[in-house]
């Protein structure tokens, strides 16, 4: 899939060409075609609409002409899309259900757009449930109403109701996502948000002849909201997926001949750009391409210094940017994804399987295939992780906080609390800090802006309220404490946070999801925290910058951000079987002194509770 500027159809147009040349094309388009109407630019692509007559469209030229001669002015700033939200079957493991789709798609429509661009995402709710979309990634800066997650900036848009999604994208570019953050409906409910750099801007690295999207995820035969609730019921842990997709498809499986599979076709001696995203709802995933290496240029949509490495390592949440070249014999070689999990927990081990097709194969040449790390190959996910690095470039510092103003230490723990109707008498909880979230029934957002009392507190403990050895022995008592708690943070003040892990159940890795900042990952460890010890060896000349970071099995992962951006900002474990044990929290940043300091209002279409 040839990727060019959401503007224009990359079929006309290269990558870089002038928006004079593009306004030019329009114009002569609404010439010989103004009596049926004319041509009207719909995000990435044109497409026709009727709706306006002939003296709109000789308005419409006037307003092309000056674009034409004062194209800094505009240069197609503002992108447009509706999503509507529709149940569709799907059929995949020789079984079909209904599913949650955006316009009838899975995965979802691609948004792509610029650097700097507006964007205004129409969300209309055709299905029974309640629902939310989160821009994942997106800084949202000031415009904390957009960023979706339910009961955190918005209430969900219910059964019938519409709600727009606007915000400006501002400097960023790369590869983001976008999911539901309500229930589990991102199982389904999911797709890539593309943003370009600015026109004229090349990338930091040779450009790839073209680009494609690849999207991990999980299916379950069973309706997933049935799942989970039945798991909440039970107090147990809910069902494993029943496999692994690559855009949407699994592949070959057992016991189920299907012919879908993802098909990405190439030409021999070019370089393709591969945007792949986990969406995945609990597994961190392997990637490997038989018999081609991947260069990493990007993760999280942010750029780093390149390297080679046969195997990805992607979590829940993450984005990562890999060129592959096509430098083999002609044929077709296996693409694959399976799952890492390194301790005492249950995943779906079915294997996602893909083909990467030579053009002039022949279709009876077998596939070449690739050995896929061990599920507990704790030496290639540490080797990848660790080879990340910022670019740290001219054109893109890593612009790392050196003083700190807050220096926080987050414990993540599975617990177990009391459950009178439960299998066991119990049921499973997480925490953060021993305090497992409890969303209220408005959102937090609504509540700070309009300063309305008894929705939250801002008391969320810095440190762990009663230290012990983290990853050593346990304490007896696995129950958790319950709270809306918030931490408050003063405009622009700096934030150290240390996520440990405990052994509490069992330890496992994490992958944690700050809403609204980019953050360095600066260090890591296995074992307990040291804050003596372990600060001296911290990155802080070209740490990695992400949204996104795994927590390792029975370790530490520090991180460092400002906190510039005024608003209530979530931060969760991105699988969302913790999430819904209450492994989550929020920030609330204050507003600054000046007004572009500070968070705007909310929209008149904002949804309510």
């Amino acid at each position: 899939m040839l990727i060019g500027p959401p503007c224009h159809q990359p079929q006309v147009f290269g990558i870089e060409d002038s928006p004079k040349e593009v306004c030019l094309f329009i114009f002569i388009a609404l010439l010989c075609h103004q009596s049926k109407g004319f041509e009207k630019i719909d995000s990435a692509h044109f497409s026709r609409t009727n709706t306006h007559n002939r003296g709109m469209a000789t308005w419409f030229q006037v307003v092309v002409l000056i674009a034409c001669l004062l194209p800094s002015l505009v240069e197609c700033r503002v992108r447009e899309y509706k999503f509507n939200v529709v149940m569709a079957n799907a059929t995949r493991l020789c079984s079909t259900k209904p599913i949650v789709t955006v316009n009838g798609q899975f995965p979802g429509p691609t948004i792509y757009a610029r650097e700097d661009d507006a964007v205004l995402i129409k969300v209309v709710n055709h299905v029974k449930c309640n629902l939310s979309i989160h821009w994942h990634g997106v800084r949202q800066l000031r415009t904390g109403w957009a960023d979706g997650p339910a009961y955190i900036t918005q209430c969900p848009i219910q059964p019938g109701q519409t709600y727009v999604y606007n915000f400006t994208i501002t400097g960023q570019r790369g590869t983001l996502w976008w999911h539901a953050h309500i229930l589990w409906l991102r199982a389904t409910l999911h797709g890539a948000l593309v943003i370009l750099p600015k026109p004229g801007v090349p990338y930091p690295f040779p450009s790839p002849h073209e680009e494609t999207i690849v999207i991990l995820g999980e299916w379950w035969k069973s309706d997933v909201e049935s799942v989970i609730k039945e798991a909440l019921k039970s107090g147990l842990a809910p069902n494993v997926s029943d496999a692994h997709t690559i855009n949407g498809h699994p592949g070959s499986v057992p016991n189920c001949f299907s012919k879908g599979r993802f098909r990405l076709p190439v030409d021999p001696g070019k370089k393709y750009m591969l945007r792949i995203i986990n969406a995945a709802l609990n597994d961190e995933l392997f990637f490997k391409i038989a018999g081609h290496n991947l260069t990493i240029v990007e993760v999280d949509a942010a750029y780093v210094k390149p390297f080679t490495t046969d195997t990805i390592l992607i979590a829940p949440g993450q984005t990562t940017n890999a060129i592959v070249s096509t430098d083999q014999e002609s044929g077709k070689y296996l693409m694959a994804a399976s799952p890492f999990m390194d301790a005492p927990i249950a995943v779906d081990n079915l294997t996602a399987t893909a083909t990467l097709r030579y053009s002039g194969t022949v279709s009876s040449i077998a596939t070449t295939l690739t050995s896929l790390p061990s599920k507990n190959a704790t030496p290639v996910a540490t080797k990848f992780m660790d080879s990340l690095r910022s670019l740290n470039s001219q054109e893109y510092p890593a612009q790392v906080p050196l003083d700190i103003d807050h220096s926080l230490l987050f414990t993540i723990s599975i617990g177990i609390n009391p459950c009178a109707t439960c299998v066991n008498g119990s049921r499973l909880a997480a925490d953060i800090n021993n305090i497992s979230f409890v969303l209220p029934k408005i959102s937090l957002l609504n509540a700070h802006f309009f300063n309305l009392s008894g929705v939250f507190t801002d008391d969320f403990p810095g440190n762990p309220l009663m230290p012990y050895n983290y990853t050593g022995k346990q304490p007896t008592n696995l129950g958790t404490m319950k709270g809306t708690r918030l931490y408050r943070l003063a405009y622009n003040s700096t934030v150290q946070l240390v996520l440990q892990d405990t052994g509490m159940i069992s330890p496992e890795s994490h992958p944690f999801h700050l809403h609204g900042f980019n953050f360095f990952v600066v260090g890591s460890g296995i074992g307990n925290f040291n804050p003596n010890k372990d600060p001296p060896n911290f990155n802080l000349v070209d740490p990695v910058e992400r949204n996104t970071v795994g927590v390792p099995t029975g370790g530490w992962v520090a991180i460092r951000f400002r906190a510039d951006n005024p608003g209530v900002w979530f931060l969760h474990c991105h699988l969302e079987v913790h999430t819904t044990w209450g492994l989550k929290m929020a920030f609330v940043v204050d507003n600054g002194r000046d007004p572009d300091e500070s968070l705007l209002p909310p929209p008149t279409d904002l949804p309510k509770c």
